[in-house]
């Protein structure tokens, strides 16, 4: 695996080391506003909230976006993917270059992530946005279009996936098949959640599903009726639904993160 050096700057973004890791993240918005951090998912990388970054910005957010462990820039670590190894980079990286409670905009198993962070570390989080995310294995819909190739290793998903990391990663080309192995490895066995372990997320939280994606909307009910505070949007689209409509998921997202919307409506008295 590649060494990279602490402070080096590429391709719009610097390396940083959290906890002993190198990570590669990107700055962005106005540094002044509200703290957002973007967390991407499995073969995510910073670039995959490209049709966000712009919107969020001029709506006056201040924008963290790493990279994580063997994704992207950053380079990968010895050891299996979990998500409880992905959460503690995550609150570390947190910790360090956030230090207050920041906005958690969460896809796929980044919204995961987002999820735990809220449930243990209540400190960090102000509001969330998770999208097309499932739990545990129930929620994932059979025979998606997303992770049903990629299991099978069609050779367009395995072209598509390795040019993507081929492109940026410091651990190189020849790397890639242990990422992509380790990442199968994982989503053979994770997430393993209930959704009743949510049921104490104090943070507003919009679960955003594609009518055409990897999460069951049925599962993404059933978490938005558990999370005490949480709000549903069902939307037309698949998993890469900030990709396809950015038009209606990122005024969405910013007006959720602004405040709450309405939940009741009572006619003048």
């Amino acid at each position: 695996m590649a060494s990279v050096i602490t402070g080096e700057q590429v391709d719009g973004g610097v390396y940083i080391d959290v906890g002993g890791r190198r990570v590669w993240h990107y700055r962005g918005g106005e540094p002044a506003g509200p703290p957002t951090v973007l967390v991407h998912g499995v073969f995510g990388l910073a670039s995959t909230w490209g049709a966000q970054i712009a919107d969020l910005s001029r709506a006056g957010l201040s924008l963290f976006v790493p990279e994580r462990s063997g994704h992207g820039h950053s380079p990968d670590h010895p050891g299996p993917f979990t998500c409880e190894d992905m959460y503690a980079e995550t609150v570390a990286y947190l910790e360090q270059e956030v230090g207050v409670r920041a906005n958690l905009v969460g896809w796929s198993d980044g919204g995961v992530i987002t999820l735990l962070i809220a449930k243990r570390r209540p400190d960090l989080v102000n509001r969330m946005v998770v999208v097309s995310t499932y739990v545990n294995r129930s929620g994932e819909c059979a025979d998606n279009d997303f992770f049903t190739p990629i299991r099978a290793r069609k050779p367009a998903a395995m072209r598509f996936l390795e040019d993507g990391y081929s492109r940026v990663s410091p651990d190189g080309p020849e790397h890639f098949m242990t990422v992509f192995d380790k990442t199968l490895e994982m989503l053979d066995r994770e997430p393993d959640y209930d959704v009743a372990e949510f049921a104490d997320v104090a943070a507003p939280t919009l679960v955003v599903v594609p009518d055409r994606g990897i999460a069951r909307i049925e599962h993404a009910i059933e978490l938005t009726e558990t999370l005490p505070h949480g709000r549903l949007a069902v939307l037309p689209g698949t998993h890469i639904l900030p990709v396809e409509s950015p038009e209606l998921f990122n005024p969405l997202v910013i007006a959720f993160l602004a405040a709450d919307p309405s939940s009741h409506w009572l006619p003048d008295q």
